[in-house]
């Protein structure tokens, strides 16, 4: 008896033993894929689809050895050796750099161009601009003198390291979250005032709370220059005593201005006038666009339940947050004479904060009674009633449906079940937002694992480029050429203009034109002609040249497309893979294709056991006619033999592959 019960003793002391482990490990719960009817390969696989940029060669087996809880865990931890990919990032210097640095280092052409002119080395009366290339010696010399470099190699680096990390980082999720999280949050360099921040946004704000509480996230989003620029709350100004005085009599000398002004000229001179007065009116006060965005945008959602004037009160609430006035920056010029006025230290004690590159500015901030979403402000806040704001939109009901939602259709399916998002919702409000949590309840569900969320997901263009550098073990030495192809199938990272990101499903991506697009990519790739890339194809089989063209495509789709019945695949791609004119018909194909990357006018996808195609419709679809298009000419007999060291074909074979509709799930 004594015995019996010494074991029952010791039997629970290992089960609390390992309970504890298994906490600390993050492994406290359990993935459903055997109720899916899947093995532990083909679960793998499905979390490699999701969670990473695409497998590498073997790394199902790593997934399987290490077992798929510790390794989601590890992944969320995101703390594997990332030595490997700090080498390959170690010549790009602006990487670490500051926003302060970055200013001084790689300031705008007009900055520099003002500041050779103020420091009397080039005389603007003097230069010859019809002669392009003396000018640009003469600015060229001047930049060499003070130390500047081009924003273009600030870009281009940037541009570079996300090519790199997302292609060889060991944590994998996230620099997947990175890009989701860059893109709910988005801001874009084609506006000029926040280009120079967006190096430091990703890093600083975005990477380190990929998995953290999501109103941190929503916190230091709204404190960033990158935002604080891009959605124009830096000049936000609202209302209060000293700023009602000066309003006033401003607005007496502008009557007075305008009158003298008027006097004297053309009307269509004082139609001019008026409009430039118009413009500066709006140039200054209260600004909506921020407030607007992160109701709409980053939490609430578009049907979260608020009205215009709660976007009026929250703009209200936000005025006065801005940019700490950083040497060189224009905008933040009268941070700088306050602090210069009144000294620092004494604005703080006064109200003001300073945060990093952040600053609120109390005497622009609107201290009269506010109310949002029923919440009243009381008339004389400060600071603090912005947090407040944006700590009660992180965690409103509808903000944990909107980001779940978003969530699970990055993760899921472009049309992930109602009942899957409920519970990552409930999550989100249990664990105060925690997003770690949030996705561990996702992959804790069967909804994750069911067969119709198998390969749901159409790969962006950037998904495409590095799964392909992925699957086929491919070393990068000029990233920047894949960056370019990118953006050639139609996403130029870091560019796209709105706040609302690049769209997550698949329709926005597949046309005519971009199906061509990638099919060219994929040949070229392939047959190594993208220079800076390089990798070996017999490696992949084992050094073992397959006997035809036919078998190759067999061998390289099992191999790129790991725990997937390709059979259908091979099928399909049979006419293509022996046709001597392939690249011909693609590029007469693709310059024929009209390009069209309004998701309107996208086609449906469909979700037909995971095909492209979808289900038969009564128009062709546009893959379809894609695939018409390159049948033009019959296709020679499959079972022709690879010729010994003759590695054209097998390219050939590798670049259909990736430009097929398999390929292009995830």
């Amino acid at each position: 008896m004594k015995k019996v019960s010494l074991a029952i003793v010791v039997f629970f002391s290992i089960s609390i033993i390992l309970s504890s482990f298994s906490e600390k490990e993050g492994l406290n719960f359990r993935m459903p894929w055997k109720v899916a009817g899947l093995t532990e390969r083909q679960a793998a696989a499905h979390l490699l689809d999701r969670f990473t940029f695409g497998a590498t060669p073997g790394e199902i087996d790593e997934v399987v050895k290490t077992g798929l809880e510790k390794w989601f865990s590890q992944q969320l931890d995101g703390k594997l050796n990332d030595d490997s990919l700090n080498n390959r990032l170690k010549e790009y210097d602006a990487l670490g750099m500051s926003n302060q640095q970055i200013i001084n280092t790689f300031p705008r052409q007009a900055k520099i161009v003002k500041n050779a002119i103020d420091e009397g080395l080039i005389n603007k009366d003097s230069i010859d601009k019809s002669d392009k290339a003396a000018y640009r010696s003469m600015i060229d010399d001047y930049m060499l003198k003070k130390g500047y470099r081009r924003e273009q190699e600030l870009y281009r680096q940037f541009a570079n390291q996300k090519i790199l990390s997302a292609a060889y980082s060991n944590n994998q999720l996230q620099q997947v979250l990175t890009e989701f999280w860059y893109n709910h949050f988005n801001v874009s360099a084609t506006k000029n005032d926040c280009s120079q921040f967006i190096p430091a946004y990703e890093r600083d704000v975005i990477r380190p709370n990929t998995t953290g509480k999501f109103g941190d996230l929503l916190l230091a989003t709204a404190q960033s220059p990158a935002m604080l620029f891009y959605l124009d709350n830096f000049n936000s100004t609202g209302m209060n005593e000293a700023m009602e005085v000066r309003q006033l009599k401003r607005q007496q000398q502008v009557e007075e201005t305008t009158k003298a002004a008027m006097e004297g000229i053309t009307e269509e001179e004082k139609a001019k006038l008026m409009e430039q007065i118009k413009n500066r009116k709006k140039n200054l006060g209260l600004n909506e666009n921020y407030a607007r965005e992160i109701m709409e945008l980053h939490s609430l959602g578009v049907d979260g339940g608020y009205t215009q004037a709660d976007v009026t009160e929250a703009a209200k609430v936000l005025t006065g947050w801005t940019v700490y006035p950083l040497e060189g920056l224009g905008p933040s010029n009268f941070a700088r004479k306050l602090i210069d006025k009144f000294g620092e230290d004494n604005l703080i004690k006064k109200g003001f904060v300073h945060k990093g590159d952040f600053f609120f500015a109390l005497n622009r901030h609107d201290d009269k009674e506010k109310t949002v979403l029923g919440k009243t402000f009381s008339a004389g806040g400060g600071y603090d009633e912005g947090v407040e704001l944006i700590n009660m939109l992180a965690h409103h009901p509808s903000t944990a449906k909107f980001i779940s939602k978003k969530l699970a259709v990055r993760f899921v399916s472009d049309n992930p079940p109602q009942s899957l998002i409920d519970k990552m919702a409930a999550s989100f409000t249990k664990n105060d937002g925690n997003i770690k949590q949030v996705l561990i309840t996702m992959v804790s569900s069967p909804e994750f694992w069911q067969k119709e969320a198998l390969r749901e997901k159409t790969k962006s263009p950037f998904e495409l480029v590095i799964s392909t550098v992925r699957s086929l073990d491919a070393n990068v030495d000029q990233p920047f050429m894949l960056y370019q192809w990118a953006k050639k199938m139609g996403q130029q990272l870091y560019y796209y203009q709105a706040p609302t990101g690049f769209p997550d499903k698949g329709q926005y991506w597949i046309n005519t034109g971009s199906l061509l697009n990638r099919m060219k990519f994929g040949l070229a790739f392939a047959a190594q002609k993208i220079p800076g890339v390089s990798f070996n194809l017999a490696a992949l089989n084992n050094n073992h040249e397959p006997e035809s063209a036919m078998e190759a495509l067999k061998v390289y789709s099992r191999v790129m497309m790991p725990e997937r019945n390709v059979d259908a695949t091979i099928k399909r791609l049979e006419p293509m893979v022996n046709d001597p004119a392939l690249q011909q018909k693609v590029e007469e194909a693709a310059g024929k294709a009209v390009p069209n990357n309004d998701a309107a006018a996208m086609i449906d996808t469909g979700d037909n056991e995971n095909s492209m195609e979808g289900k038969s419709n009564t128009k062709m679809s546009e893959e379809k006619l894609a695939r018409q298009m390159l049948r033009k000419k019959g296709a020679a007999d499959m079972n022709t033999p690879l010729l010994a060291g003759n590695n054209s074909m097998l390219a050939q074979v590798v670049g259909i592959i990736i430009g097929s509709p398999e390929f292009q799930r995830r």
